[in-house]
């Protein structure tokens, strides 16, 4: 043992014995990276996933829009030739005229989302198909009790849309607020004639 002056034994030992190197808590192992690259992953899909979602809850509705719009445009152009009543008529038309004029405004807000009315997915398509109150209508026509309840569907009909423009006012930009502000002033005074109607006829 070949201590140096003023060494005692131990440190002489101490300073021959191994250096034990502190084992690094995490090592960037083949295991380590394919675990990180996983959870990396994972956060990416969930991440995905949610903007999605907010991107679908945000559309779902201006979707319901476009293609209740639709539906109803549909039911008072064919509408025009089967009522009776003039001032029914007048209304009908007032509508059709409505219709035309409120679908072209709504193009911007659709095409700021992505929305195209020709591509309305099918899980909404399916239940703003118009089958019900078309089916009505044809049944009122053939008991010759048309007027009446056409005035009674396109009243409902119009108040569902009415509640989808306030729906829509929440979640809308400035500009776009505008819009629907001029949508539901413009729609519901036809509405309430219908209603007005309904009621006298009943």
């Amino acid at each position: 043992m070949n201590l140096q002056p003023g060494q005692t034994p131990l440190d002489y030992l101490n300073q021959i014995a191994p250096q034990q190197h502190k084992a690094s808590p995490f090592k960037w192992n083949l295991k380590t990276i394919i675990l990180a690259a996983i959870g990396v992953l994972i956060i990416v899909i969930v991440i995905a996933i949610v903007v999605t979602n907010i991107a679908n809850s945000r559309k779902t509705p201006w979707e319901q829009l476009s293609a209740r719009l639709a539906v109803t445009s549909t039911v008072a152009n064919n509408s025009a030739t089967i009522i009776k009543d003039s001032q029914l008529r007048s209304l009908n038309s007032s509508l059709k005229l409505y219709l035309t004029n409120t679908t072209r405004d709504i193009q911007t807000p659709l095409t700021n989302l992505g929305i195209d009315p020709k591509k309305i997915p099918d899980s909404i398509t399916k239940t703003e198909n118009g089958t019900g109150i078309t089916q009505r209508l044809e049944d009122a026509r053939l008991n010759a009790k048309y007027d009446s309840t056409y005035a009674r569907e396109m009243s409902y009909q119009l108040s569902t849309i009415l509640s989808l423009y306030q729906q829509l006012y929440n979640s809308s930009t400035q500009q776009t607020k505008a819009t629907l502000t001029t949508a539901y002033d413009n729609l519901k005074p036809i509405q309430q004639n219908l209603a007005d109607f309904n009621a006298a006829t009943e």
